[in-house]
């Protein structure tokens, strides 16, 4: 009820006429007899619309997605009021696919689970709201879902992964370090003390106009910004890793986006372009923001990996980092961390990268 109340503000309500045409739409066979609690999970808490069908067994019955990143490259970020309207637009239809595609039927389900925090309040209180609707008509329970929670027991799903572990949660709108002790059991290590690791990139990949990059102009920025590295010297520029000589696992990266900026400026006017050119040190400049960036993700979690080692809070061999969340999917940063992992008798596992993005199937 305390987060009804809090966000009720936000939310939008289907009609119930809306919701009963939804159910009536479904024409499976009444009756089915399944062996296995079945799952409805739904995510909205940024800019996808996402729904997925999944059994207590982690077969995964069906599943769907909308993508809002191209309308967002062409408004230069996401807008929370525009990603609300795109959630109103799509959650029926996303939702309706992901149950058509898993063959189950609504009153079949044995729970709706949704992500409720954290994330836009606005594109959050859409996916809550529906499937409260949803929820009332269907008399299921309601499995109120913590978004990073999620992305960090999404490895469960594809490794037999025992607990404790420790995971790197790195995303657009979150970056921390934390020690997974069990289901909802978590310790936490360290956080970003400002923006979010895949918000720089995003940051920088517009300060470089990149979308106007022919190799780019589809790309989300910190897809941009990987494909771009590959073609740059990441030692062209010399930045050093911020919270370079803080004792502790936090994180920050406002302190190079800064610096990143200053360098494109001077550039600017080394070639003697106005700001929204393409610079042709553009992929050096991303190779030297990506290394810099993996090493301080790599120095931070080095830490967190020696003082749990330090206090048994993981095994001393075979300990476990699970990296997810959207910059998890950056290969270059992967391998940077994997090198971490082999030095210190870990193993590093990633889910998928299409399972390190949002999505319903780590809600369900």
């Amino acid at each position: 009820m305390l987060i009804l109340t809090k966000t009720a503000g936000v939310f939008f309500k289907p009609s119930k006429r809306k919701v009963y045409e939804f159910l009536r739409s479904f024409n499976f066979h009444p009756g089915t007899l399944f062996l296995h609690k079945i799952v409805l999970g739904i995510e909205t808490s940024c800019d996808d619309t996402a729904a997925a069908v999944v059994d207590e067994t982690g077969n995964v019955l069906g599943e769907a997605i909308h993508s809002q990143t191209e309308v967002h490259l062409r408004t230069g970020g996401i807008v929370p009021p525009a990603a609300q309207q795109l959630h109103r637009e799509n959650i029926q239809r996303i939702v309706q696919e992901a149950l058509s595609a898993s063959r189950i039927s609504p009153s079949d389900l044995s729970a709706i689970a949704t992500t409720i925090k954290p994330g836009l309040a606005l594109s959050l209180g859409v996916g809550l709201s529906f499937s409260l609707q949803l929820v009332g008509q269907l008399k299921k329970p309601f499995i109120p879902i913590h978004h990073m929670e999620a992305h960090a027991l999404t490895i469960r799903l594809t490794n037999k992964v025992e607990f404790p572990f420790l995971v790197l949660l790195i995303s657009g709108g979150h970056c921390l370090l934390a020690l997974v002790q069990g289901v909802s059991d978590f310790l936490l290590l360290g956080k970003s003390l400002d923006i979010a690791p895949g918000d720089m990139l995003d940051k920088v990949a517009r300060r470089l106009s990149l979308i106007k990059h022919p190799e780019c102009s589809t790309m989300s920025g910190g897809k941009a910004i990987e494909h771009l590295a590959k073609q740059g010297n990441r030692f062209h520029f010399d930045i050093k890793p911020p919270l370079h000589h803080a004792k502790n696992c936090d994180f920050s990266f406002t302190g190079l986006q800064h610096v990143t900026d200053k360098i494109i400026m001077k550039k600017e006017k080394e070639e003697g372009i106005e700001k929204g050119q393409i610079l042709s040190s553009a992929a050096d400049i991303a190779a030297t923001v990506q290394h810099t960036m993996a090493c301080h993700l790599v120095k931070r979690t080095h830490r967190a990996i020696l003082f749990c080692k330090q206090r048994d809070l993981l095994p001393q061999n075979n300990a476990v980092l699970v990296a997810s969340g959207g910059v998890a999917s950056n290969f270059y940063i992967r391998r940077a961390l994997e090198i971490l992992t082999n030095a210190t008798q870990c193993t590093l596992l990633c889910p998928p990268p299409r399972l390190c993005t949002d999505n319903g199937i780590m809600i369900a």
